[in-house]
């Protein structure tokens, strides 16, 4: 079990009836995750110079790709099928770039999604001078949102009223606030007295100047959440998180050294006024919701006893059925 939370349910449940209903559940998950399409893949730029990817349906005969330190397997410049078909946008975390969680985006493009992914400006790999200025990533996906809608040219297939976002780390502080959470970030400066050794305090050590001038971000087109490991947990708090209605499917990662429970993944679960869909990953790190890859850098890393690729075949399989059902 990849979960701590299905022990309890399986340890009183009579044998026979938990084969029997594991044997329905297997099936309903296969035909729910299972691939109806293959993945259409387009790079571009928006207008004000944003790099972005898009991944959509298609029938047309995919080919392996190298994006970076990823792979994937998708059918470039495809034409586009479908029809008020729901839209995924997908914030990455602290450094990384729009190519992180290509599988992800690949099995919701087979499902039936279209999925915008961005490289927010001024925090990506390239360029990490903005990394403190939080309050730039929320209005950054909106863009992207609006772009999706308006200016990609097979914009029609989208339906602007079935809408998600997914966000990891700083993307998962990111679509928290697009989804009407407000951090006090006064509560950094004693976060930081106590943790200095955080990332998140070490990085503003490395970055000084002024915490982020919070203005209102929400985004009421965005339906339905998914958010790993994110960042900056603690600063919403219950007052923070008190307009966050709308479904939320929260993932921590057990051995998250980078952020640490209990103040970030831990404190959203608490604070939010509706239980999320909360997961726990036995014996992940906080790079393990990454895209599985190979080079030699800690971000393609994982303990011995974790195997990213499969787990990842469950994550991303988790994350398509709780879409389809939320923006249905």
């Amino acid at each position: 079990m990849w979960f701590s939370h299905c022990t309890k349910v399986i340890s009183i449940m009579p044998i026979r009836l938990f084969f029997l209903l594991s044997l329905l559940l297997f099936a309903f998950h296969s035909a729910v995750a299972a691939p109806s399409y293959q993945a259409g893949f387009q790079y571009r730029h928006m207008p004000d110079g944003t790099e972005i990817g898009i991944w959509y349906p298609t029938t047309s005969t995919p080919v392996h790709q190298h994006l970076g330190i990823y792979e994937q397997d998708v059918a470039p410049e495809a034409p586009s099928l479908g029809r008020h078909l729901p839209l995924v946008v997908i914030s990455h975390g602290n450094g990384g770039g729009f190519s992180g969680h290509l599988d992800t985006a690949t099995a919701l493009a087979q499902a039936g999604f279209v999925v915008a992914s961005l490289t927010h400006p001024g925090d990506n790999w390239r360029d990490n001078s903005h990394a403190i200025h939080v309050e730039e990533r929320p209005k950054a996906l909106s863009r992207l949102i609006t772009y999706m809608l308006t200016v990609w040219p097979a914009h029609t297939i989208i339906d602007p009223s079935r809408i998600g976002a997914f966000g990891f780390s700083s993307g998962g502080f990111t679509v928290l606030a697009t989804a009407s959470g407000q951090p006090d970030f006064s509560r950094v400066t004693e976060h930081c007295r106590q943790y200095p050794d955080y990332y998140d305090c070490q990085l503003i050590k490395r970055h000084p100047g002024p915490l982020p001038n919070w203005t209102d971000s929400r985004d009421p087109r965005i339906k339905a959440i998914v958010v790993a490991a994110p960042a900056l947990g603690y600063t919403f708090g219950r007052d923070g998180l008190r307009d966050v209605t709308l479904p939320v499917q929260l993932w921590r990662a057990d051995n998250d050294h980078i952020l640490p429970a209990p103040l970030y993944a831990d404190a959203v679960s608490a604070d939010l006024p509706h239980k999320p869909e909360f997961h726990e990953v036995r014996n992940a790190g906080h790079f393990d919701f990454l895209a599985p890859c190979t080079a030699s850098i800690s971000i393609c890393q994982s303990a011995p006893d974790f195997d990213r690729v499969a787990f990842h075949r469950i994550f991303n399989a988790d994350i398509v059925t709780f879409f389809m059902r939320m923006l249905h």
